[in-house]
């Protein structure tokens, strides 16, 4: 269950006072939009720890207990908190109930993340891994492959699987700006699919990230077979060869997925 899921259902029980990050200046623990929930006996979410959340929640709890307050509180981090941030937090508070759950669709789309969209093509141990890995983050997975019965039952919460045969014709189908990442059971398929990814790019350019598994060799052999089918060098350089964050060497799956996750994390931070 999400902690989206945990506030919907917990507002049918009890009450709950609803804290968001509204705004920030300078360094701060968490981004505009982070939210936690707090109720009488428990609390849903985060929004950063430290001496800012305890004041929150009793904050929070205050204003459950009937006590008036201003809808947005400033906390300056450092002269007033002494956490050593510095910035400056704007917290927004407000009281939810029943009738907000009812509303549960409005509630999700005011709180939800914006979710940005990745296709993983491959459903062998490293994709299982890396599924796993994506579903809580930031991420719209779209889990492709040729081959039935490849995927968990049930998958991950929010992935969408689907089955493509061949694998690279669901390439054009995919989502504006969707990241991909290509790690299918054959070298045929993975290289199918790169030229299927490189030949959208060439027509739209909107895949902002093509990641292949795999060595420097493979990809050495990829290129000089992709140029065979006339792309250029400078197509091939939009593709990422080996995938993964630079400096972690094991090779598990679970170990590779993380890699592979923090390196998709930087593409958002870059705006890539």
């Amino acid at each position: 269950m999400t902690d989206l899921d945990a506030l919907v259902a917990g507002v049918v029980r009890a009450p709950a006072c609803l804290v968001r990050v509204d705004a920030t200046q300078g360094s701060v623990p968490r981004e505009a939009g982070a939210w936690m929930a707090v109720f009488a006996d428990h609390i849903i979410g985060t929004i950063g720890g430290g001496h800012l959340e305890h004041q929150a929640i009793a904050e929070a709890r205050r204003r459950l207990e009937g006590q008036p307050g201003e809808p947005r509180l400033r906390y300056p981090l450092g002269p007033t908190l002494g956490q050593c941030c510095g910035g400056v937090v704007h917290l927004a508070y407000e009281r939810l109930g029943v009738a907000d759950a009812a509303a549960a669709g409005a509630l999700r789309a005011r709180l939800a993340p914006p979710l940005h969209p990745v296709a993983l093509f491959g459903g062998g141990h490293v994709g299982h891994a890396l599924a796993q890995v994506l579903a809580p983050l930031p991420f719209a997975l779209t889990w492709i492959d040729s081959r039935d019965g490849i995927f968990p039952a049930p998958p991950p919460a929010g992935v969408v699987c689907e089955h493509s045969e061949p694998v690279q014709q669901a390439v054009p189908a995919l989502v504006p700006d969707t990241r991909v990442l290509i790690m299918s059971f054959s070298h045929a398929e993975d290289l199918d699919v790169v030229a299927a990814c490189l030949r959208r790019q060439r027509e739209r350019g909107d895949l902002p990230f093509i990641g292949l598994i795999g060595s420097k060799t493979k990809w050495a052999t990829f290129s000089h077979r992709l140029a065979e089918r006339g792309f250029t060098p400078a197509e091939l350089a939009g593709v990422t060869c080996p995938i993964g964050v630079p400096g972690i060497t094991g090779k598990e799956p679970a170990v590779i997925a993380v890699a592979v996750a923090a390196q998709l994390l930087q593409t958002l931070a870059l705006g890539g």
